[in-house]
């Protein structure tokens, strides 16, 4: 996430629903894994009784609605380059369990994460999106924990990124990270169209995109190297940032 150093270790994004990951980070997946980085997702559901719309009206079942967001998912994770992980752990709601944040922190300690991205801890609009956060990070303090039982060794201190929601201002969100994706933004674009059950999403994120890539450049200045860039993510950051220079 900055200008001064690619980050080498693998990337982890703990995503609510089965679109999440890509609206929100697809764009850091898809540079993580141009980067040579092993990207791993970790959705919680599907997305199947909250996110489907266009399926129910369609007259599927519950099971073939959460097959076709499953098959939606992998085939977007496979265009950014990432491995996908399914916990079928149900939407509206997503109900936070002591096994459900068990099964995030053995994901955790078998990536052994350099970065976490997953949902902000607010959103009065879906409820499941700040449970996945609450779970995010209680299942990587656990991780960290030398006494927690489960395989794997303790975690590091893996920096934790919020991406962006749908509706920010309604969700204290501020972006104090700006991503260039201007190089894989075709990635991103291209996994959003496999999801064809919420095609109303896709113009909307690639508006997104472009407007923090206008103030991308504004906040870069003429000395990054950015000048050139058109398309970037925002993040807010959970923990401070750690460094021997301010820059």
């Amino acid at each position: 996430m900055s200008t001064e150093g690619t980050p080498s270790g693998p990337l982890l994004v703990v995503s609510a629903h089965a679109g999440d990951f890509v609206w929100r980070a697809g764009g850091a997946i898809a540079l993580a894994a141009s980067q040579g980085r092993r990207a791993k997702v970790l959705c919680l559901s599907y997305g199947e009784r909250g996110e489907s719309a266009k399926a129910w009206r369609q007259g599927l079942a519950l099971e073939e609605i959460k097959e076709l967001r499953r098959d939606e998912a992998t085939r977007a994770a496979a265009v950014l380059g990432a491995e996908i992980e399914f916990l079928d752990a149900g939407d509206y709601p997503l109900r936070e369990t002591d096994e459900l944040v068990d099964r995030i922190v053995r994901v955790y300690r078998e990536v052994d994460p350099h970065v976490v991205l997953t949902h902000p801890p607010a959103d009065p609009y879906n409820g499941d999106h700040p449970a996945a956060s609450r779970m995010a990070v209680q299942a990587r303090i656990l991780a960290q924990a030398i006494g927690y039982p489960g395989p794997g060794e303790p975690l590091g201190a893996p920096p934790v990124f919020f991406f962006e929601p749908h509706q920010p201002e309604q969700c204290d969100f501020k972006p104090q990270v700006l991503l260039d994706i201007s190089p894989v933004f075709h990635r991103k674009r291209e996994a959003m169209e496999c999801l064809a059950a919420q095609q109303h999403m896709w113009d909307y994120y690639t508006d997104l995109a472009r407007r923090r890539g206008v103030q991308l450049k504004r906040n870069a200045g003429p000395n990054l190297g950015l000048e050139h860039a058109t398309m970037a993510e925002a993040y807010m950051r959970l923990y401070p940032q750690v460094t021997n220079v301010l820059a």
